[in-house]
This record gives C-alpha cells, sequence and structure tokens, in this order.
C-alpha cells in the first residue's frame, strides 16, 4: 500500500489531499478548520485530518509532494527585479526577508513543520512539483478521460501563467506554457483591483456584475492592454500594470486609459461605468479562452478537454467554451485553484513518477468533491447540546418532508450533512438553501443572510433529470462550474419600460419562474444532482418538487460574507444563530429559530473581514 500526501501553501488556499493506492481518500482546505478565509499557513489541521480519514500516522506516509518548485519562484522574483530596476524595489525589499527566512528553503522548513507532527519525521520522502504541472494532474487524472487536452490558467505559478498539457493513459506532458507578466489571471485581477474589490478573492465579484453592464471597453482592452494572436497566445503592455514591480495591480496609466479613478473599497457606490468595466473584461476573457480553446482543439485533433487554475472557476467563460463545441467534452477540477494543486501533485507523483496505471472506472474519481470532513449523529448530538442547541431528532423520511415543507413555504434552511465539500462551492453538504420560486429571496439571501451585495446572484440546484426543461445545457454540471441560461418557456416576457431598465434597476425584475435563481441576463451557475452523487440532497430535491412542482433549490454556500464554508457543527449553529435562517438541519437534528435561547444570538457577519 502506497500513501501520498500533497499539500499547497504559503500563498493562498493551503490544503492537504492524501491518495491511498492511487484512491482519492481525503482532501479539506485550511481555511475550514482555522476559521481565516483563504489561509496560506502550514496546512497542519489538514493534514491531521486527511490521515485521520485514513486511520493513518504520519510516520505511514511514503511520499510528501508539496505543490510548486520555490526555487524556481525565487528565480522570477529576481529576474523580475533585474529586469525592471530600479523600478519595484520597495515590493522586492519587502518580498525578501520573507523568502531569505521561509520561502527559499522550504524543504527546511517543511521538514521542521512535519517534525512538530512527528519527530521522526523523514525529510528523503519530500518531494516538488511544479505548479502548473500539479494544476493539470488535478485535472487530467481525476477526469472521466483517457486522453485529454489540459488548459491550466491562473495568476503565475514558477514562471508559468498559462500551459497546455497532453494527457495519454498516465502520462501527462506539457506542450505550451505563457510565462509571466503576461497572464490572463493577473489581467482579470487588475481590474478586479480597479474596481475596488479584493484580489484573489472578489473576482467572482466582477463575473457577477457583468452581466448588470456592457462591454462598452472590450476593444479598448484589446487595443492597449492586449495582444492575442490567432492561437490564443498573448502578451500583455506592461506599461499599464505594476504587479511586476509595485504593491499595486495597476499602474497611472491604466488610470488614466479608462478616464476614472479606481473605486473606492468596499464603497457602497456601483455606477454604470463600474458595471461596464466589468462587463467588457469578462467579454475579453471569454475571448481569450475561446481563441484557445478553439486553437487547441484545431491543432490537437482531442475531443476532451480538462481545466485547471483559478480562471477556471469563471463558470460563464466554461459556459461559453461548452457550448462553442470546438471540444465535444469538458471536465473542470472543482478545486481549481491552489487547493486543488495539493490534490495535483499527490496524482502527479503516483502516475508519473511511480508509472502507476489509472483506475480504469467509469466517470470522474472526485466523489463528488465530498472529500472532507463528515460528522455522526452522536457526535452532531453532543455537539448541538454543548452549544445551547435546541434540536429535536427526525428519522430520515420525516426530515426530508420537514425540510420540503419549511422550505415550500419560503423558509430559508441550513443544511448540513455527509462529508464536506473540496473546493470553494458548496454542493448540498454544506449548503444554505431556499425556495427559488421567491422573487424577494436573492435580496433575503444576500442581506439578511450572507450580508453581502445585492447584485450577486445564487445557483440553481436541480434534479438531473429535470435539467432540460429548466435550462439549456443538455448534460450534468455536479459541480457548479457551468453557467447556462433559463429555457425559453420559463422565462417571463418583459415589458418595454423594463427591459429599458439598466444598472442595478434591473434586479427588480422577475424574468422567470425561478428568480431568486436567474440573474439579470437568464443565466444561471447550474448544479445537477443526482441520487447516486448525493442521496439526502437528492431525496430533499425530490420531496421539494412533489409539494412544489418545481425541482429546484436555490443553493448558497453555508457562511456569510468573508466566511469560510462552516466546517463543523459549531460552525452552523453559530451561522444559524448570527443570521436570519429560519431552520437548521444538521445530520437527523432539526432546529427552529424561534425555539432558541436569545442569549445565543449574537452579531456574527462582522466578525470577519470582507472579501
Amino acid at each position: 500500500m502506497t500513501n501520498i500526501l500533497g499539500i499547497s501553501a504559503f500563498y493562498h488556499d493551503s490544503a492537504a489531499a492524501l491518495i491511498v493506492d492511487g484512491k482519492i481518500v481525503a482532501a479539506a482546505q485550511e481555511e475550514r478548520f482555522t476559521r481565516v478565509k483563504h489561509d496560506q499557513r502550514f496546512p497542519a489541521a489538514s493534514i491531521g485530518y486527511v490521515l485521520d480519514e485514513a486511520e493513518l500516522g504520519l510516520d505511514s506516509v511514503d511520499h510528501v509532494i508539496f505543490y510548486d518548485k520555490p526555487f524556481l519562484k525565487f528565480e522570477r522574483l529576481l529576474e523580475t527585479y533585474l529586469a525592471f530596476a530600479p523600478r519595484g524595489f520597495k515590493s522586492f525589499s519587502m518580498a525578501m526577508p520573507v523568502w531569505l527566512r521561509e520561502k527559499l528553503f522550504l524543504r527546511s522548513t517543511l521538514t521542521k513543520k512535519f517534525r512538530d507532527i512527528h519527530p521522526e519525521f523523514d525529510e528523503e520522502c519530500l518531494r516538488f512539483s511544479e505548479h502548473h504541472f500539479s494544476h493539470a494532474a488535478s485535472a487530467y487524472f481525476p477526469s472521466p478521460y483517457e486522453e485529454a487536452v489540459v488548459l491550466t490558467i491562473d495568476g503565475v505559478g514558477e514562471w508559468a501563467t498559462s500551459s497546455v498539457a497532453i494527457g495519454r493513459g498516465n502520462t501527462l506532458d506539457i506542450v505550451k506554457e505563457i510565462h509571466f507578466p503576461h497572464s490572463l489571471g493577473l489581467l482579470y485581477s487588475a481590474f478586479t483591483y480597479y474596481l475596488g474589490f479584493k484580489v484573489n478573492s472578489g473576482e467572482y465579484k466582477v463575473m457577477g456584475l457583468a452581466p448588470y453592464g456592457r462591454p462598452s471597453f472590450k476593444n479598448l482592452i484589446l487595443e492597449y492592454l492586449i495582444d492575442l494572436k490567432e492561437d490564443g497566445s498573448f502578451r500583455l503592455d506592461q506599461s499599464f500594470f505594476n504587479y511586476a514591480t509595485g504593491l499595486e495591480m495597476t499602474a497611472r496609466k491604466f488610470t488614466d486609459l479608462f478616464g476614472a479613478p479606481r473605486r473606492s473599497p468596499e464603497s457602497d457606490t456601483l455606477t454604470q461605468f463600474h458595471m461596464d468595466v466589468a462587463a467588457s473584461i469578462q467579454a475579453v476573457t471569454e475571448d481569450i479562452l475561446l481563441t484557445m480553446t478553439r486553437a487547441l482543439a484545431q491543432e490537437y485533433q482531442i475531443p476532451n478537454l480538462c481545466l485547471a487554475g483559478g480562471v477556471a472557476l469563471n463558470c460563464v467563460a466554461n459556459g461559453k467554451v461548452l457550448r462553442d463545441q470546438a471540444f465535444k467534452n469538458v471536465w473542470i477540477q472543482p478545486a481549481a485553484g491552489d487547493a486543488g494543486g495539493a490534490l495535483g501533485a499527490a496524482l502527479a507523483y503516483w502516475h508519473c513518477e511511480l508509472d502507476q496505471p489509472r483506475s480504469g472506472k467509469e466517470g470522474d474519481q472526485m466523489s463528488g468533491a465530498f472529500l472532507g470532513p463528515a460528522f455522526n449523529q452522536v457526535d452532531v448530538e453532543a455537539s448541538l447540546a454543548a452549544s445551547g442547541a435546541c434540536f429535536e431528532v427526525l428519522q430520515d423520511d420525516d426530515l426530508i418532508s420537514a425540510t420540503a415543507q419549511a422550505l415550500s413555504s419560503g423558509q430559508v434552511v441550513g443544511w448540513f450533512q455527509g462529508r464536506m465539500e473540496f473546493g470553494p462551492r458548496a454542493l448540498g453538504n454544506r449548503s444554505i438553501l431556499a425556495d427559488p420560486r421567491s422573487e424577494s429571496m436573492q435580496r433575503t439571501l444576500n442581506m439578511k443572510i450572507k450580508f453581502r451585495e445585492g447584485f450577486r446572484p445564487f445557483a440553481p440546484a436541480i434534479l438531473y433529470d429535470h435539467v432540460g426543461d429548466w435550462f439549456d445545457i443538455d448534460r450534468a454540471s455536479p459541480y457548479m462550474l457551468i453557467v447556462g441560461h433559463v429555457v425559453k418557456h420559463r422565462q417571463r416576457p418583459l415589458s418595454d419600460r423594463e427591459k429599458s431598465l439598466v444598472g442595478l434597476d434591473m434586479l427588480r425584475t422577475k424574468r422567470s419562474e425561478i428568480p431568486a435563481v436567474t440573474h439579470v441576463d437568464n443565466s444561471a451557475r447550474i448544479q445537477t444532482v443526482t441520487e447516486s452523487g448525493n442521496s439526502r440532497f437528492y431525496a430533499l430535491l425530490r420531496e421539494f418538487y412533489k409539494l412544489s412542482g418545481c425541482p429546484v433549490l436555490a443553493n448558497t454556500s453555508f457562511n456569510v460574507r468573508g466566511e469560510p464554508i462552516v466546517h463543523s457543527p459549531e460552525d452552523a449553529f453559530r451561522c444559524f444563530m448570527g443570521t436570519d435562517m429560519d431552520m437548521l438541519v444538521v445530520g437527523n437534528c432539526l432546529l427552529d429559530k424561534n425555539r432558541q435561547r436569545d442569549d445565543l444570538k449574537h452579531q456574527y457577519a462582522g466578525e470577519y473581514e470582507h472579501d
């Protein structure tokens, strides 16, 4: 039996993953345990969890694989400074002490951390993968394909910002790369920064804001900021950016080009200008991805595409790639960001270094992304009792029936079941659920539950057998990574006045039979649910369908703005008592907000830094 531990750390989204004889046993992000969003520290808690899940000690681990190579990153830091010197001295001087103290000699740092866990840890078992190779491996090896083109796009790894790999059987070879400072991920992050959102966190806000605007700056971006070639390769004009040398993403020239200053972070003001900027960079991103994928499909004549890297979380662009049909099949790693690099590093070592075959089983190997901790009923009841909760314990059928009844009557339900999801999406085990038919539900969820901006959309979870009757996709979307549109006969015809609305005024219009999950352009980030993939969530959807005639629930992650998704029953109860959720279901325990003690309520939302 060969046990391989993969880890990512020290940039953002630290995580650990364990594979045993090539099978993915467990994976989790450190933030879920520490309650620090995007926690970058050594993933001690995650490592402890994945080892416990397999009932192993660290002394039983044969190989530990770190997800990138620090010496190559240090080389980039030095060469970038030398290329731009004397510009960038301030950022260079701030980075150097951290590198010289911690990151450059990462082998010794990691060895010390592991010896804190197990004093006899043997540093000879420690290996280093390359960043984009880890991403590519995380996408290809768990995918259902025996051959695929693998496209990885993110901010930057060691040098690569975009890469193409070809996977065949148990082999994976990177064949093309675009190098720093030319980066689609950093281009998108520059606009995230310009729009006043947090880099490496707020990019999805830009994507959510884009449908409110018009891509009126698209040609300006393509003319001045990026030189896009027919094969999808590109170069960025660095005179508009400051990320290579400074402490900010954009240069003065960038601001001058768009004719307005950067939006103040956390400003309440979002103008049509900001929405148009968001629409423009989203449109450019989609153009670049489509140019890349069309060229790759033509060049390699392989029908399957795998996606990874932070840009692969742009589900709007993913939907465009899927509908473009340059590739017949598309599979996206649900933990596409750096957390997934931990899993990819372990898989890469198993298949490529140890030359081990793939499983040969049908379907993907991610177990629905349900790779995190679960809590048995005894532990759930003990945890809730210790928290002071008032609850009743129901049998499965009664629990499903009571929850579906509550949802159909307009209540908002916290739903905590089974193993925690790996990756940024809640897929029905750590979810907040609501009736999508309600015209007021989007506002209620944003303002009173999530404490976040009102423009942000919510995702529909739908019984897979019904997806074609509600949305314009013809395949499964289990990981909520593809945006489609509500089909025409489910849309509501708009009056001339409603059609003339612009900006955030568009929010006031009911657009479909499921307005709580229909964005202003009739789009939706779709999650399909099957009985084999998640039996309890499927049973709840099916019961709600029986009651309402609607096979859809609004599904959002179980957390408030700036907080990681809840990990434990204690986290779930705390979130429940700090928001206007009506009901909480944890395992077979049902909690009614009206029956909870008033002294357990608190102002919970302000405890986390805004994302």
